[in-house]
């Protein structure tokens, strides 16, 4: 499955959320789309648009994720939201998913992902 992650630049995404992805058994499973791991991308509709899922990282406020949130949303590519509990994600994201993911640390998120990317391959 090819997997686009959105996420803020307000934090430590590269050992938080990179690292994390790219060292677990799901980065052999799956095409994750990192937009800030070689350099800061251009993200486009039409890469969106080649995406069988977006996994947004959403604890941490972004106008470019927002942006990218709402074109996966128009093309009807299915959103998850993953965020980091104690923190606060934004309301408006109710408007584009149902789903959310909250998790503890680095291990935790890789496992709640895990478990939601199996269900999910499971419904098609």
């Amino acid at each position: 499955m090819k997997i686009f992650v959105p996420h803020s630049s307000n934090f430590d995404f590269r050992n938080e959320l990179y690292t994390p992805l790219r060292n677990s058994n799901l980065n052999s499973e799956h095409d994750f789309i990192l937009p800030q791991e070689n350099k800061r991308e251009v993200i486009t509709k039409e890469l969106i648009k080649t995406c069988d899922l977006v996994l947004a990282e959403v604890s941490y406020p972004s106008t470019g994720q927002g942006i990218e949130l709402g074109w996966a949303s128009l093309l009807d590519i299915p959103i998850v939201c993953i965020y980091k509990e104690g923190l606060k994600y934004s309301p408006g994201l109710r408007y584009i998913t149902g789903r959310f993911v909250s998790y503890k640390n680095p291990k935790d998120m890789i496992e709640k992902i895990g478990k939601f990317l199996e269900s999910f391959d499971n419904l098609g």
